[in-house]
């Protein structure tokens, strides 16, 4: 039982996090790396690294083999599987059993029984604990579902029985609905978890999303230490996760906590755990699934509870009584958790891949920012596109919220764009700041904001950029010699625009579409410019990329390209009958072939990127002139994937 060095089976920020800890304690680390993650910062910080396969997560961080390898070359005799990946995978637990390396985690049989959505709520049925009607059997044809769906009634939720995080899941309103999501689910949940079994439920309408983190220890002790709400979801996918929740009570929390205890203990478990409820407006709560792992927003719990849960991890795989038993748990304050995406709100939520130019976290006391990134890092098309956790702690839900938009407006990142602005227009959106959350919050507030839209350079972003490339070409001087204006022509996005640059000294005069904006530079070098404009002085954060500027204005992430001196290159036109890549990733399926007639909206291909799939649709009529890409074969953004003609 007792063990000196642990590896961590997982990357970036929990890897990160959990090293940390680890090392607080006196353990030795040891992190595993793919070949895209060699230089990452989970591989720094660790005592040892050891190389474990190329960068596709089934050839790296999915191969037990592998990892079980890294430990007998490193001597690890502990494993630490973080979340995803293999941390909820019962033959993995085995094969650590098997060589005497210690688990840290529960056993494989309460893996098996809880990660599977399906005998969880059959187990949870039997004891008592309240579940959402629904269907869990064995049966996995087309035709038992499309029946049971019609018993239950519609809208039902198709999930993976294996899954998490949203993948493999889909609301259906109909019963027309119903195939096509069954084989989207079934082929998500076969890439992103090795199953493809899947469960259904009756579509409960905007509950709230009430989890209970448990911890049970190898001496028959077993504790609840609050709740986290989180609500706030997109595509079934946690955007805000806090604690407490805004309107539970002593009684709640307790009826919920001990259903929860009691759902852990029906398993015997030990170790970190989350029991997940549906919660509806009149305090009705629903089991909805089991997590046997440490969850991504475990940090709000940390904050509001003063305890570290790795380190009660650690305790408890090395055979110690847990640190706290009930009633020495208290809630203190409130915690608010964001979780910050390489993604573009403005384009559907696009996933985005690439080198990270700058990524500059916040420093506020109060604020915890958990992350794997290094300066000159890299988004990659092979795994989650989560930068970094932003959490942030105040006396009460408004200081925090408050505190937490205010550090994700500190937090800078170039070269990839986020979902900073969403994030941060949500925390001061005022229903969110009332607590008047459910999982339908987005769909029913939040439908128009402006984070939601295309980036547009406004007027004192191009009086920025012009700046910056005038600096640029005249190392630091912003005397032209010129007597007239100095022309700027830049391409943001689809738009390319022309701007006159006047300068007199450290003032330029800005002109673009029969405006004139005035600014003022104070100081400017490759990573920001501070200046003023109309009689305020501000900052914003740069980087360059050869001749493209990443600004941090609209959606933290506005790219501007100098083609002045560049020959004329016309925007892909509307219609132009080309499909390209919207993304690094991989072709899933490719569903026409050269000859084809296929219709403008029809769905030509289907690339999977970020473990999810994207659908990928022809802007024209006509027939299919030509292929580029095979199925299974790995694409980069913009390549082409085929071409409609007439």
């Amino acid at each position: 039982m007792a063990f000196s060095k642990v590896l961590i089976a997982n990357r970036g920020e929990i890897a990160v996090r959990v090293i940390r800890t680890a090392k607080a304690l006196g353990y030795r680390t040891v992190a595993v790396f793919s070949d895209a993650d060699a230089k990452a910062l989970h591989v720094q910080l660790a005592d040892e690294a050891v190389h474990i396969g190329p960068a596709r997560v089934a050839d790296s961080y999915l191969r037990i083999d592998a990892i079980i390898d890294a430990c007998k070359k490193s001597g690890a005799d502990a494993v630490h599987p973080g979340y995803g990946f293999l941390s909820e995978n019962e033959e993995f637990a085995e094969a650590c059993a098997d060589h005497g390396i210690t688990f840290i985690g529960p056993t494989p049989k309460a893996i098996e029984l809880m990660g599977s959505k399906r005998l969880a709520k059959i187990r949870m049925i039997e004891a008592g604990v309240p579940c959402v009607p629904g269907y869990e059997g064995a049966d996995q044809a087309d035709a038992t579902f499309v029946k049971e769906a019609q018993r239950i009634g519609f809208p039902v939720m198709v999930k993976a029985s294996a899954g998490g995080g949203g993948r493999g899941m889909r609301l259906v309103q109909a019963a027309a609905d119903l195939p096509a999501a069954l084989a989207t689910a079934r082929s998500e949940a076969q890439n992103a978890f090795g199953s493809g079994e899947l469960i259904l439920e009756k579509a409960v309408i905007a509950p709230r999303h009430v989890e209970i983190q448990v911890f049970g220890d190898t001496h028959g002790n077993c504790v609840y230490l609050g709740e986290r709400d989180c609500s706030i979801q997109r595509r079934h996918q946690k955007v805000i996760e806090e604690a407490p929740c805004p309107v539970m009570t002593p009684e709640l929390r307790r009826r919920m906590g001990e259903a929860a205890v009691a759902a852990a203990k029906s398993v015997d478990y030990v170790g970190a755990g989350t029991v997940e409820f549906l919660l509806d407006a009149e305090g009705h709560f629903y089991f909805l699934e089991m997590n046997t792992r440490l969850q991504v927003e475990h940090p709000v719990t940390e904050l509001v509870t003063g305890q570290d849960l790795v380190e009660w991890q650690l305790r408890v795989a090395n055979g110690e009584a847990l640190p706290l038993a009930q009633d020495e748990i208290t809630l203190t304050g409130a915690a608010i958790e964001v979780r910050l995406y390489a993604e573009d709100p403005g384009h559907h939520f696009l996933p985005q891949t690439g080198a990270v130019l700058r990524w500059h976290p916040a420093k506020l006391p109060g604020v915890r920012i958990d992350h794997g990134m290094t300066g000159g890092g890299e988004i990659s098309p092979h795994y989650d596109p989560m930068v970094a956790k932003v959490i942030a702690y105040g006396r009460t839900r408004t200081d925090a919220a408050r505190l937490l938009a205010r550090a994700l407006d500190d937090t800078v990142l170039l070269g990839v764009n986020s979902n900073k602005q969403f994030l941060v227009n949500m925390l001061r959106h005022p229903v969110f700041i009332a607590g008047d959350t459910s999982t339908a919050f987005i769909d029913r507030h939040f439908t128009d904001d402006a984070s939601l839209k295309p980036a547009v350079a406004d007027a004192e972003s191009l009086a920025i950029a012009a700046a910056l490339i005038l600096q640029r070409r005249h190392a630091g001087s912003f005397h032209t010699g010129l007597a007239g204006a100095t022309p700027v022509k830049l391409q943001v996005g689809e738009q390319q625009l022309t701007l006159a640059v006047q300068s007199r000294g450290t003032v330029l005069e800005v002109s673009h579409g029969g405006a004139c904006t005035l600014i003022t530079v104070l100081s400017a070098d490759e990573h920001a410019l501070h200046y003023e404009l109309d009689g305020v002085r501000r900052r914003c954060a740069c980087a360059w990329s050869g001749s493209t500027l990443y600004l941090d204005r609209a959606n933290g992430n506005l790219a501007l390209t100098d083609i002045t001196h560049a020959p004329a290159v016309s925007a892909d036109a509307e219609g132009d009958g080309l499909l390209r890549a919207p993304m690094d990733g991989a072709i899933v399926t490719l569903l026409v072939k050269e000859g084809d007639a296929v219709l403008k909206g029809q769905t030509l291909a289907v690339m999977e990127a970020m473990k999810i799939e994207h659908q990928l649709k022809a802007n024209r009529d006509g027939r299919v002139a030509s292929v580029s890409v095979s199925e299974k074969q790995q694409v980069k953004k913009r390549q082409q994937i085929l071409l409609v003609q007439d």
